[in-house]
């Protein structure tokens, strides 16, 4: 059996995970779960699954967790702990399925010990792109990418020369407002943004989704994962989400991956890889496509792409800057302090009143990160 750690196993892309292990009986041995605060559920994971280790960053969740009794779990509190997890003894594979900023360390944690990634984690390569590959080019450790686009991608390059890509097309959903204009999402509400149009999510990628800052941290995660550069990268809006994304290689040939829009098929793709076993994933039927479909994302109306772009080209900490301003905004969204397109302004202001500093350690990066949120944060009091 694999053994396996899954970090941010109460989120959606957790708990999917763990619903693939059930489907798969002998095939993975969980010894570690680690998520942030929802205790309750947490709590159920563990006796379902009896981890060797079990992690909850938040001290005060932690504490209720500790009053319930489990027969040989090892349980432990805090953000430290949660980054020790990932590099918990005999684990060979460690899934980091958390949000945001925070995966970061716990991901290089793993990578120091070792460990492959199962990398649902995107903003880890955004805002850490050298820093992770580098590293994990040192240890030898794989990072299997999680997300149906990425996951894609590695699926088309099985057997094929990664020097002989000329494009990647990463496809988009659109989200919910595909195709309206700036006037129409004046006053969009939380409801209208959460309602995505093909995939169920969390609430902080639903609304990166509705923004396409999610695609733009997609796009600089794919630079680092396949060794590309910025304009090899084209987004292509496909609102049937179908058509996970495609690779153009030199001569002209175009391969795609293409499955039903349900994330246990790249997760437990990444998990047994390079194996394919049987899934109860609901398999295509093309007699009842009635059409595949292709857009021109609009960057003017949705300027996140636009934004994830430049920070991507300029690079060193503006990706960093770019992703915790955006992080700072969504959950201001979220909480009714700011509107939809309000998002954009904050991310464009730190961006442009943060400097850019090449090549930045670990330790640079934390800073930067800090710096930014409090600069988001205080123009938001400010502004709104």
């Amino acid at each position: 059996m694999k053994k396996i750690a899954i970090l941010g196993s109460t989120g959606s892309i957790g708990t999917q995970a763990l619903d693939v292990v059930k489907n798969l009986p002998g095939e993975f041995s969980v010894e570690v779960l680690a998520a942030n605060s929802n205790v309750e559920l947490f709590a159920r994971q563990v006796k379902e699954f009896k981890p060797k280790l079990a992690v909850l960053a938040d001290v005060a969740a932690y504490k209720k967790l500790s009053q319930k009794k489990f027969s040989g779990v090892e349980l432990a509190g805090g953000r430290q702990a949660f980054i020790d997890a990932a590099g918990f003894d005999g684990v060979e594979i460690v899934l980091t399925s958390m949000s945001g900023f925070a995966g970061l360390e716990p991901t290089l944690k793993a990578i120091a010990c070792g460990k492959d990634i199962a990398l649902a984690n995107k903003e880890t390569l955004v805002v850490a792109g050298e820093l992770v590959t580098n590293s994990a080019r040192a240890r030898g450790v794989k990072i299997l990418p999680v997300d149906s686009e990425h996951g894609a991608f590695f699926q088309c390059l099985q057997g094929e020369d990664s020097q002989t890509i000329e494009k990647l097309l990463l496809t988009a959903s659109g989200g919910p407002f595909r195709g309206r204009k700036r006037l129409e999402l004046l006053n969009a509400t939380v409801n209208e943004v959460l309602a995505h149009p093909t995939w169920n999510m969390g609430k902080k990628i639903t609304v990166d989704s509705a923004s396409l800052v999610n695609k733009g941290l997609e796009v600089i995660e794919a630079k680092f994962l396949y060794g590309v550069n910025y304009d090899q990268i084209q987004v292509v809006v496909h609102p049937q989400s179908i058509v996970h994304s495609m690779i153009e290689f030199r001569d002209g040939s175009i391969i795609a991956q293409l499955a039903s829009t349900d994330m246990r098929l790249p997760i437990q793709y990444a998990l047994t890889y390079p194996r394919r076993l049987s899934s109860p994933v609901k398999k295509l039927n093309f007699w009842e496509i009635n059409s595949l479909t292709f857009e021109k994302p609009d960057v003017e109306t949705f300027r996140g792409l636009k934004f994830a772009y430049e920070a991507g080209k300029i690079g060193g900490t503006l990706p960093c800057t770019f992703n915790a301003a955006n992080e700072v905004a969504v959950n201001a969204f979220l909480r009714g302090q700011i509107k939809f397109l309000d998002i954009y302004d904050v991310i464009e202001y730190a961006m442009m009143r943060r400097e850019v500093l090449q090549n930045p350690t670990l330790e640079d990066l934390l800073a930067e990160d800090m710096k930014t949120r409090t600069l988001a944060e205080e123009f938001i009091k400010e502004e709104y």
